[in-house]
């Protein structure tokens, strides 16, 4: 199975692209989405994040993560933010591997992974192409970094916009 990484800067246009492979049936499997499920009320994640800031810091009534509160917290001590980076990160991965697993159970022939940090983080080791997306003025570029080459392929504004319009 041919798996592909997605990966791009902020709002470059990452979510438009996953979108446009999974109307045509391509698997997709979100960090992003992931980031989330790692930490919903009852997961592991969550009760650690939970013994390592004290639950009455970063838990909200319901039992949810409190963003705001941790948020204050690991941006104002890296310390306390690689201590998170040590929870959610791993777990995320893990998520990522499952997801790829089930594509290829389901015999699916690509799959791809859309991560914002693929190459700052190990993921990129995992897929057998990267695909960076970016905006350039006035078109969307995507990249398709090829183990001996780069390939650009150029998609006009206009060609880009209607596409948007279809989702």
């Amino acid at each position: 199975m041919l798996v592909i990484g997605l990966t791009g800067g902020i709002a470059t246009g990452k979510s438009s692209v996953s979108s446009l492979l999974a109307a045509h049936s391509i698997p997709v499997v979100d960090a992003d989405l992931l980031a989330r499920e790692v930490v919903a009320p009852g997961t592991p994640g969550l009760r650690a994040i939970a013994r390592a800031f004290g639950a009455e810091n970063v838990l909200l009534p319901s039992g949810e993560l409190d963003r705001k509160a941790l948020g204050a917290i690991i941006f104002a001590d890296a310390q306390k933010r690689k201590v998170l980076n040590g929870i959610v990160h791993p777990a995320v991965r893990r998520a990522l591997l499952w997801g790829v697993v089930r594509a290829w159970l389901r015999g699916e022939r690509v799959c791809v992974l859309d991560v914002p940090l693929l190459i700052e983080g190990p993921m990129w080791k995992l897929v057998s192409k990267v695909v960076v997306v970016y905006w350039c003025v006035p078109c969307l570029v995507f990249v398709f970094v090829v183990p001996v080459f780069v390939v650009r392929v150029r998609v006009p504004a206009s060609v880009l916009s209607s596409l948007l319009l279809r989702l």
